[in-house]
């Protein structure tokens, strides 16, 4: 092969101390099991897999995560719902037991009666059921959960766990591909050693069942960055919603338009996490770095690359705190198998060739076989003066948030 043609991929400034230490939650289960669900299908097998064949794993400490228990899952969501769950991984193995061969005369009654269970926890048209549902939700969870311990322990300085990041589902019910939400349990067991924990979200889509979850509490602040336009899922998260009570301006949201792309993006997020990082004085900091926000999602109508989400994860690195980055949402398979192999370049300081090395899914990558994503034309619907506007609204709300908080 030709080396003289090889790029490296690498952000352009702010440099991230070398000296950080970086652990993987990683394991062939959590990869089959994030392979469930018809959304994203195989993603999580080729993130990996580019991440191995790049050679990254050479420099982090791969953890293998614990599976959460029932307990574990009641520490937020409903004991009916997580009782619900259970009661389909029982089904699942009566089935399996039975080869499906019952012809009881009551399975069409039983069905339409199991339809209203499962419309009333949100299992349907965005979530389909599932197969044995708990093991799935039991990885999803307890993958995070292991990735806040390893912070709690100090076994890490950051934590990667690219199956992740489902910010969508509620105490109650599934919702927006989501079945269980990683990360609440994740910043909830965070809080047993770090009192204030900071919660960005890159995400298209706003991140409403995190929010709604901290909505009243001034512990956590949850910074979401997303579109928010007439029709667009989930149709929350405008300016104005703060925080309720004790947790009023511990809840931010930048709304924003079709089209937006880096330079204006990467500008706003250094202002306003900027603005938010002095005000709340967080100890640690989660980060949900879903890739549909990346240009070309099938889901979302943003134009960035990863070099805008680079930037932002090295200007969050430059704050010297434990972080947890998560994956999300990502519907063009080959963009965000790129995307969160390019973030975990950046997270480990390491230049990686803009080739795709040859593995295992090599041939999706055709027909540049390239790492970088180019921007489209797509025409940015945020004016600069929209951009300043939010920005100014947001120095207003923390300072007032500052003032709230002075002795």
């Amino acid at each position: 092969m030709d080396t003289s043609r090889k790029r490296t991929r690498s952000c352009d400034s702010d440099e991230i101390d070398t000296s950080v230490s970086v652990a993987y939650i990683h394991s062939n289960s959590l990869l089959v099991e994030s392979s469930k669900t018809p959304n994203i299908g195989k993603r999580a097998k080729m993130v990996h897999h580019l991440i191995k064949a790049y050679g990254l794993l050479d420099f982090v400490k791969v953890i293998e995560p614990k599976l959460a228990t029932a307990e574990q899952l009641s520490q937020f969501h409903s004991s009916s719902y997580v009782d619900y769950i259970l009661s389909l991984r029982n089904e699942s193995e009566e089935d399996d037991a039975s080869n499906h061969s019952s012809t009881d005369e009551s399975s069409e009654d039983e069905s339409d009666c199991d339809e209203e269970t499962n419309e009333e926890f949100g299992i349907g048209y965005d979530c389909p059921p599932l197969k044995n549902l708990f093991q799935y939700v039991s990885h999803m969870a307890g993958s995070t959960l292991t990735a806040a311990n390893t912070l709690i322990n100090g076994e890490a300085d950051v934590v990667i766990n690219w199956c992740g990041g489902w910010h969508h589902a509620q105490r109650d019910e599934a919702e927006g591909f989501c079945y269980v939400n990683d990360i609440v349990l994740g910043i909830q067991e965070l809080r047993k050693k770090f009192e204030f924990v900071l919660y960005i979200d890159f995400d298209i889509h706003h991140g409403n069942g995190v929010e709604n979850a901290f909505a009243f509490t001034r512990k956590v602040f949850t910074l979401s960055i997303h579109k928010y336009e007439p029709g667009f899922y989930p149709g929350t998260g405008s300016l104005d919603d703060i925080g309720i009570g004790n947790g009023k301006y511990h809840s931010l949201n930048i709304p924003l338009k079709t089209g937006i792309s880096d330079e204006p993006y990467i500008s706003m997020f250094q202002s306003i996490s900027e603005k938010v990082f002095a005000a709340f004085q967080p100890d640690c900091i989660v980060v949900q770095c879903g890739a549909d926000c990346i240009t070309g999602d099938k889901l979302g109508d943003f134009n960035l690359t990863p070099k805008a989400l680079g930037l932002c994860i090295k200007h969050i690195l430059s704050w010297k705190r434990p972080v947890m980055v998560l994956g999300g949402g990502g519907y063009n398979l080959v963009n965000t198998a790129k995307c969160w192999t390019y973030l975990t370049s950046v997270i480990l300081a390491r230049e990686i060739p803009s080739e795709i090395p040859e593995h295992k899914y090599f041939t999706l990558y055709g027909p540049d076989f390239d790492l970088e994503i180019t921007p489209s034309h797509r025409k940015d619907c945020n004016t600069k003066d929209e951009l300043g506007r939010t920005v100014i609204k947001v120095t207003d709300l923390m300072n007032k948030l500052r003032n709230e908080t002075l002795p």
